[in-house]
């Protein structure tokens, strides 16, 4: 097994000497720095950078003591995670099948270091194919009516189960405000690409009768404002009148699945980091 690995995130105002700094530091304490990438804003002045070292002693203490400084030294925000560390996560689902089955087929086979720790939906279609694959499963009902109730179940449910993420895996209901704010961990969404021009329950069909050239799907963090939360993963695919209705939801749910897979995976590693509304993606 591959020795463990401190991944740290950094942002901040751009000055000069933040790379030599950092290295400094860790070559200093016997690290061995594995990969080291960086990124200048230059419209907005700010530094982003993702280090990921061999630490030559005890890891929390070593993490602690680079978070101290790198933001009292260098005047950095810093996350810092362990490569060993295994995220747990909670999945929210509908009726569809193609995003939830490929993300825990994903995790089954370790391709995604993570353990999923819930599977909540308002719907129980897909109980059966959780219980097939041994994981827990609530269904919450919700409407117009108890609203309000059903996302104070959904919240329990969550902290209960230990989930640092949250995915919406084809989860076909809007988190509230207030469910965002009481999650307190970062929720992950997917939907076409078509928003918002053909928003509703049949985008596919919409998008054949306008006769579109490029089909796509975009994962982005959930914030308050529905679906303008920072994009992480993006994906097209082109598409002609050859294409009925059918081909097009199949393609479009192929792409579903991959920038799904892509914005898990890039978080779980330590590989984004938000300002603003965007995302910097260090591969």
């Amino acid at each position: 097994m591959p020795e463990e690995r401190i991944v740290a995130l950094l942002h901040g105002k751009d000055r000069a000497g933040i790379v030599a700094r950092v290295s400094g530091w860790i070559y200093a304490r016997g690290g061995n720095i594995l990969h080291a990438d960086q990124h200048r804003d230059r419209f907005e002045g700010i530094f982003f950078q993702r280090v990921e070292w061999i630490p030559a002693g005890p890891i929390e203490e070593e993490m602690r003591l680079f978070k101290d400084f790198a933001e009292r030294d260098v005047g950095m925000e810093a996350k810092l995670f362990r490569s060993r560390q295994r995220h747990k996560i909670a999945l929210m689902v509908s009726k569809a099948e193609h995003c939830f089955s490929d993300i825990v087929l994903r995790c089954r086979s370790g391709e995604l270091k993570c353990d999923i720790s819930a599977v909540i939906s308002n719907h129980d279609d897909l109980r059966p194919l959780a219980r097939l694959f041994g994981l827990p499963f609530e269904t919450v009902p919700i409407s117009k009516e108890n609203k309000p109730e059903a996302e104070s179940r959904e919240l329990e449910i969550i902290k209960e189960s230990g989930a640092e993420l949250v995915v919406m895996a084809r989860y076909m209901q809007i988190l509230s405000e207030n469910f965002l704010e009481r999650a307190a961990v970062p929720v992950i969404n997917i939907h076409h690409s078509f928003l918002p021009a053909f928003a509703g329950a049949n985008p596919y069909q919409q998008a054949y009768e306008r006769g579109v050239k490029i089909i796509g799907a975009t994962a982005h963090y959930a914030t308050k404002d529905l679906d303008e939360g920072p994009i992480i993963a993006q994906m097209v695919a082109p598409v002609s009148h050859r294409n009925n209705v059918e081909e097009m939801k199949r393609r479009g749910q192929e792409l579903e699945r991959q920038a799904l897979a892509n914005a898990v995976r890039w978080h779980i590693e330590g590989r984004i980091l938000t300002y603003k509304n965007k995302t910097v993606i260090f591969d």
